[in-house]
């Protein structure tokens, strides 16, 4: 194993690689193509954690984590919130009415569509947001540009002709911090917690508002359920969900145990500190203002 690595999908220069160098500097960032080769890296231990997109407060869920993070054999152990800003920038020298094209990762481009839909411009989806920049730079073309963070422009020597494109001034990335480790370290006794996990009801009639009553009964704050389907039917629904509190407390549990009563499949994914960010409503802390 690679002592002091942290896997992330995408590009030097990308948020995820901006995430891993603010919030784990003793760490050497290494990137990969894919989700499911960052996923491997840190199963197989070439790296000891893992620093992934799981949703945005714009584009939504970043689907294919969803359908990874069940069958990754990693844990969440932490979660952390970043402020998007998204540059339009060209090869030196381009001029903005030239750019026919944007080249950018599908969230990128979902992030800033007021902006293409204002210029006319065609969206091009790439693999990542830097390596949008990074191959426009080894390929210039006039009538073309990438969205990518403001960064980017100078690591692969573009010119910035657009700053701040992004659809809302809030836009936000939330990533999660994975590891291999089977059996984490518990988060601190006095920290707010949240506990992530994902289950399959049985099919029998009203089995998803049965397995749900658990919660509400028990006074759960539930903060996230979503579906996906999975193993390419409609019939094999999956649900992630987030609730506020530890499997052990007296009332997750009872709500648990009821859950487990009404599905075929159910698996804690993680137990992590609440990170800085949070919505209040959302099982965060309220930060001073």
């Amino acid at each position: 194993m690679t002592e002091h690595c942290i896997a992330y999908q995408g590009e030097r220069g990308s948020n995820s690689d901006l995430m891993c160098r603010a919030h784990f500097p003793d760490y050497e960032p290494h990137p990969f193509d894919t989700f499911e080769a960052a996923f491997e890296a840190a199963r197989s231990g070439r790296c000891e954690l893992a620093m992934i997109p799981l949703e945005n407060s714009i584009a939504g869920r970043v689907a294919d984590v969803h359908h990874l993070l069940p069958r990754s054999g990693l844990k969440i152990i932490g979660e952390r919130y970043m402020r998007i800003r998204f540059n339009l920038m060209a090869n030196p020298g381009t001029r903005l009415e030239d750019v026919k094209v944007v080249g950018s990762h599908i969230m990128g481009l979902a992030q800033c569509r007021i902006m293409l839909r204002k210029y006319g411009f065609t969206a091009e989806t790439m693999s990542d947001t830097a390596g949008a920049a990074r191959a426009l730079a080894e390929h210039p073309d006039p009538t073309r540009a990438a969205l990518a963070p403001p960064g980017a422009a100078a690591l692969y020597g573009l010119e910035t002709l657009l700053e701040g494109v992004e659809d809302r001034g809030d836009n936000t990335t939330r990533f999660v911090i994975l590891t291999a480790e089977p059996s984490p370290p518990a988060p601190a006794k006095d920290a707010v917690c949240i506990t992530s996990f994902v289950f399959q009801v049985k099919n029998v009639p009203a089995a998803l508002y049965k397995a749900m009553g658990g919660f509400a009964t028990n006074g759960i704050n539930m903060t996230k359920l979503e579906s996906y389907a999975e193993g390419g039917t409609f019939t094999a629904t999956m649900f992630y969900a987030e609730v506020s509190g530890r499997p052990e407390d007296p009332a997750l549990k009872r709500a648990f145990d009821e859950l487990e009563f009404f599905t075929r499949r159910f698996e804690i994914l993680g137990v992590y500190e609440a990170g800085p960010g949070r919505a209040p409503e959302a099982g965060g802390v309220a930060t001073p203002s």
